[in-house]
């Protein structure tokens, strides 16, 4: 650590939970931010204070204006460009300190890359939407040792929770099944900005134990900071017979699981396809047909009801329907 990084981070040094050691720990470290919404958006902002090293910032969607009330890092700029969350976080995140290496990927997490983008992550943090992608987090954490922190928000309510691979319950240990029914969500319910960021608090916070090696006991959060009440209780032992690290079957790494995904409380679908897409020659055959923004990062379609967001490795997002049949007829009649 040199001079200018002890004067920058002099007060988190002052703190004896973290000291110089830990300050040299955490700018070794490698933090990898799945989901860069409202959790992920803050969890980037703090790591990237506190001075973690390196940090991977991993997000499919782009900034619109409804997320300003509560995604941390982008402004009205980004909205009016569309920009992908993941390049606004890492461009914003490199005014904040230019001193750690921030990457921002747009891409969806799947098991065809989940190896590539978290193999070397001494830390993941949750800021996704959909247990899928947690148990897909889940089942690569615990078959490679990586200690990742769970969160969710939505309403006035959050919880978030530890996994420490072979010391703690793993996701499936308390989850063994995605919750069933209809869940509220943040476009169904709403949400207020402070849960966020009390429950991506929390979630850096473990994060920072971790990168540090100071990680006691891991509890469980619970907290509604509007009716009131937070809680925590020490996460239950790890289950033996649970699927992940008690048998350890990983289902979630099976790449022939990925499949047009319904994203949670949008009224749209996401398509994945092999193979890169020109976009430009892709704005010239749909600006015939339609209204049409593009930057060099997507490009933004509408036709009738529907809007179509398409990414450089062929993925989409089809806004207006939240049927895959639907999603997909649209992808093959305008994309291909």
């Amino acid at each position: 650590m040199n001079a200018a990084e002890r004067e920058r981070y002099s007060r988190q040094i002052l703190f004896a939970g973290i000291g110089e050691r830990g300050q040299e720990a955490l700018l070794r470290s490698h933090a990898v931010v799945v989901g860069c919404g409202a959790l992920g958006s803050f969890h980037g902002a703090a790591l990237a204070r506190a001075g973690v090293g390196r940090i991977t910032l991993i997000d499919r969607d782009y900034v619109e204006a409804s997320n300003l009330h509560r995604q941390w890092l982008y402004d009205e700029s980004d909205a009016a460009e569309g920009l992908p969350k993941a390049v606004a976080a890492e461009r914003q995140i490199a005014r904040i300190n230019s001193g750690v290496s921030a990457r921002g990927v747009v891409a969806d997490l799947t098991a065809g890359n989940v190896a590539e983008l978290l193999g070397d992550a001494d830390a993941i943090l949750d800021g996704t939407d959909n247990f899928d992608t947690r148990y897909l987090i889940n089942d690569f954490a615990v078959s490679r040792g990586v200690p990742w922190v769970y969160g969710a928000a939505v309403g006035s309510y959050g919880l978030t929770m530890p996994v420490i691979p072979g010391r703690t319950a793993c996701l499936r240990c308390v989850y063994p099944d995605p919750p069933s029914g209809v869940q509220p969500t943040c476009e169904t319910a709403g949400v207020i900005n402070v849960i966020v960021s009390a429950v991506a608090s929390i979630q850096v916070a473990d994060t920072l134990k971790i990168l540090c090696g100071v990680l006691g006991t891991a509890r469980i959060t619970t907290m509604d900071l509007w009716a009131g009440g937070v809680r925590q209780i020490e996460a239950p032992a790890r289950d033996p017979e649970c699927p992940t690290c008690g048998r350890r079957e990983f289902p979630y790494l099976d790449e022939s699981r990925r499949s047009p995904v319904v994203l949670c409380g949008r009224n749209a679908v996401q398509i994945h396809q092999q193979g890169r897409i020109d976009l430009g020659e892709l704005r010239a055959r749909l600006e015939l047909v339609g209204e049409v923004r593009a930057n060099e990062f997507a490009l933004r379609f509408v036709v009738g009801t529907y809007e179509m967001t398409v990414f450089p490795d062929g993925r989409a997002i089809v806004k207006g329907t939240s049927d895959t049949g639907v999603a997909r007829s649209l992808y093959a009649q305008y994309v291909g």
